[in-house]
């Protein structure tokens, strides 16, 4: 199997074998059910879906209420698609899976949403460095874009031009995370790095290779 989800748990930090101290993202990986899966013949591709962490029923629809049931398990919070796996792992309605299909050592890739900024100005969100100075009477100009138009030709403000926005929000993915420890009995992967999105958000963890 190619991967997992799992929930950002947080931020710490591990020693290794040279003493060297390394930051490292903790994400609590699984266990993770197979609810439906999707072949050639059927919907055009071959891909796993898995579930992660229980739900209410009350807050589960009913087309959702009757895909868990199909799968025979009790409604979950998150459904993710995997396409990579390895010729010859499918799995079938029920199973499961756990971290131990990972390795210490091996690199991962990781999805996650970042975290929302709200709207923010262009210092904040392109690193604009603002008037450095205040003569000739710039006293309020200290953190403004600046000019964003051209003259006679185009008329218009172009497409692409970094200006005040929403920021964070997004789908983001880190590869070649490697994996530094995993601890077996309580599901958890300390990847080496960071790792988008808040701590008790949701990420999908995939294999590198």
């Amino acid at each position: 199997m190619s991967g997992l989800i799992g929930k950002k748990i947080g931020m710490t930090s591990i020693y290794d074998a040279n003493g060297k101290n390394l930051p490292c993202t903790v994400i609590e990986a699984g266990p993770c059910i197979v609810t439906q899966i999707r072949s050639k013949e059927k919907e055009g591709y071959d891909a796993i879906q898995l579930a992660f962490e229980d739900k209410k029923e009350k807050h589960t629809s009913k087309a959702l209420k009757g895909h868990f049931k199909k799968a025979g398990i009790t409604p979950k919070k998150v459904i993710a698609e995997f396409t990579r796996f390895e010729p010859g792992h499918m799995k079938q309605f029920g199973d499961i899976l756990k971290v131990d299909i990972f390795e210490e050592g091996e690199f991962i890739d990781v999805v996650g949403t970042s975290k929302g900024k709200g709207f923010q100005g262009v210092v904040k969100r392109h690193h604009f460095a603002g008037v450095g100075g205040q003569t000739h009477g710039q006293h309020d100009r200290l953190r403004a874009p600046g000019s964003v138009g051209a003259s006679s030709w185009p008329s218009r403000v172009m497409k692409g031009m970094r200006m005040a926005g929403r920021m964070g929000g997004d789908k983001v993915k880190v590869i070649n995370l490697q994996i530094l420890k995993i601890v077996l009995e309580k599901n958890l992967v300390l990847v080496k790095g960071a790792v988008p999105g808040h701590n008790g958000s949701y990420v999908k963890i995939e294999r590198w290779k």
